[in-house]
C-alpha cells in the first residue's frame, strides 16, 4: 500500500509538486487543499480547505489517514502550520515558524547573513519615510527598495533613479501598499549580474541541491513592466557555470543551513536561494522558505527519482536519493490574466491545450465556469515542456501557446532567451 500525502496550497507550484509525487510511484493518493479544478485533470483530489485553517487541516489528515503533509506556500509556513502539525503528531515537510523567518522577514535574513559572512548586497533597514528618503538621496541610484515582510513577491523595487526609489518608499510608508509588510524597509545596494534560483531539500545541516533555474519577474518582453510573481522559467542556465553553482553551494547554502542550526532555528523543507552571479562571485538576493513559483514547474519535471520516497526518507531521518535528468532542458511559460499584476481582469475562458508526454500544463488561477475552466486570478497556468535543449523547448512551448485563443490573457514571448545569447 502506497503513501497518502496532503499538499497544502492552490497554485501551479502545488500542481507540479502533486504531479511529481504521483509520478514517483511510492505515493498512491495526493490531495491538495484547497487546490484548483485544473489539478483534477491529473487525477489529483482537491479539498475545499483554506491553507491557513490549521485546525480543519489537522482534522482532515487524521480523519483520512494521510501519511504526511507537504506545505507549498509561504503564508501558512510563516503562520507556524508545521509547528501545529508537529504538536498534533503529524509529519509535515517544511520549516518551523522560527525557521520560516528567513523568508518572512528580509531584516532577519539580512542580519543572519551579516553575522555569518554570507555574501549579499550591503544594506540598511529603516522604519520611517524621512530617514529612508534621506539615505536614498545620499546614496544615489541604482538602489533596491524591499518591504520587510511578505508581499507576495511584489514588494521589491529596483530603482534606476532616486525619484523611483522615493516613490517606492512612499508606497510602503504612506500608502501602506503592502500592509504590515511595509512597517520596515530594507534598502540594498544594486548588484549587477545574471540571477538564478538554487533550491535545496534541507534537513538540519544536511541538504540536497536541485538543478538551477532562471525565473523572469517582469510582466512583459525584454524585462519591461512591473515585477510579478514570475512569468516563466527554464533550466539549465547555461550562462551560469558549474563553478558558480559550486561556489554558491559552498559559500551560501551550506553556511546558511549551518547558521540556522547553530542559532537554534534549524531549517527543514525547501530552502530557495535567489542568487546573482556578480563579478565578485555569487551573492544572495533573497531567501524563500519554500519552492519557488514558477521555478518548481521546470525543476521538478527533471527529477528522475521518486519525490515521495525522497521526502519520506528525510521525514524518517534517513538519507534520501534524488536523481536528475541532466541531458535535457525544461522551459515553462505563464499565461496570465490581462492587467496582471496591477488590475487583474478575471473570467477569460481557458482553451483546451494540446500536450504530449514531454509537455505538461500546471494550473494556477482557474475556476469552474459554465463551459469549462475560466481564469480566476493573475497567473492562470503554466505550459512546461522538456526538450533536448533550450531553443527546442522554447520553440515547442511557443508553438503551443501561439496556436491558442488567449483572449483576455497574455504571456511573454522571450522566456529562455537570455540563455541563447
Amino acid at each position: 500500500m502506497g503513501q497518502k500525502v496532503l499538499v497544502i496550497g492552490s497554485g501551479a507550484r502545488e500542481h507540479a509538486i502533486a504531479h511529481a509525487l504521483l509520478r514517483g510511484g511510492s505515493v498512491d493518493e495526493v490531495a491538495v487543499a484547497p487546490g484548483n479544478p485544473g489539478m483534477e485533470l491529473d487525477g489529483i483530489r482537491t479539498v475545499a480547505l483554506g491553507s491557513s485553517n490549521q485546525a480543519a487541516l489537522i482534522d482532515f489528515v487524521k480523519d483520512n489517514d494521510y501519511d504526511w503533509v507537504f506545505v507549498g506556500p509561504e503564508v501558512p509556513l510563516i503562520e507556524g502550520i508545521v509547528d501545529a502539525f508537529a504538536a498534533a503528531g503529524i509529519k509535515a515537510f517544511g520549516p518551523s515558524k522560527a525557521a520560516a523567518q528567513i523568508e518572512g522577514s528580509k531584516d532577519f535574513a539580512k542580519q543572519l547573513m551579516a553575522r555569518h559572512g554570507i555574501p549579499t548586497a550591503q544594506y540598511r533597514t529603516f522604519d520611517d519615510l524621512e530617514t529612508s528618503v534621506a539615505y536614498v538621496r545620499e546614496h544615489g541610484a541604482p538602489i533596491v527598495i524591499k518591504a520587510d515582510g511578505l508581499a507576495a513577491g511584489k514588494g521589491v523595487t529596483v530603482a534606476m533613479d532616486e525619484d523611483t526609489a522615493v516613490e517606492a518608499l512612499k508606497d510602503i510608508f504612506v500608502d501602506h501598499r503592502f500592509g504590515s509588510a511595509g512597517a520596515k524597509v530594507v534598502i540594498e545596494d544594486f548588484l549587477e549580474g545574471q540571477e538564478f534560483s538554487l533550491m535545496s531539500f534541507v534537513s538540519g545541516t544536511d541538504f540536497w541541491p536541485m538543478p538551477i533555474s532562471q525565473d523572469h519577474k517582469r510582466a512583459y518582453d525584454d524585462d519591461k513592466g512591473p515585477n510579478t510573481g514570475g512569468m516563466g522559467a527554464y533550466s539549465p542556465v547555461p550562462q551560469i557555470g558549474q563553478d558558480v553553482v559550486d561556489a554558491a553551494i559552498d559559500t551560501i547554502v551550506r553556511p546558511t543551513v549551518e547558521a540556522m542550526a547553530a542559532e537554534g532555528t534549524p531549517f527543514a523543507g525547501i530552502l530557495y536561494a535567489g542568487l546573482i552571479a556578480t563579478a565578485d562571485g555569487p551573492k544572495v538576493i533573497e531567501f524563500n522558505a519554500r519552492f519557488g513559483d514558477p521555478e518548481t514547474e521546470v525543476v521538478l519535471p527533471k527529477l528522475t527519482s521518486d519525490l515521495g520516497a525522497g521526502i519520506g526518507a528525510i521525514l524518517k531521518g534517513e538519507t534520501p536519493e534524488f536523481t536528475w535528468d541532466d541531458a535535457n532542458a525544461t522551459l515553462g511559460v505563464v499565461l496570465a490574466s490581462d492587467g496582471y499584476p496591477v488590475n487583474v481582469v478575471k473570467g477569460a475562458a481557458i482553451p483546451e491545450i494540446p500536450v504530449d508526454e514531454d509537455t505538461h500544463v500546471y494550473y494556477a488561477g482557474v475556476a469552474n465556469g459554465e463551459h469549462g475552466l475560466v481564469a480566476s486570478s493573475g497567473r492562470v497556468l503554466l505550459v512546461e515542456t522538456t526538450a533536448p535543449d533550450i531553443k527546442a523547448a522554447q520553440d515547442k512551448v511557443y508553438a503551443i501557446l501561439d496556436g491558442l485563443d488567449t483572449t483576455g490573457m497574455f504571456y511573454r514571448h522571450d522566456i529562455g532567451s537570455k540563455a541563447l545569447k
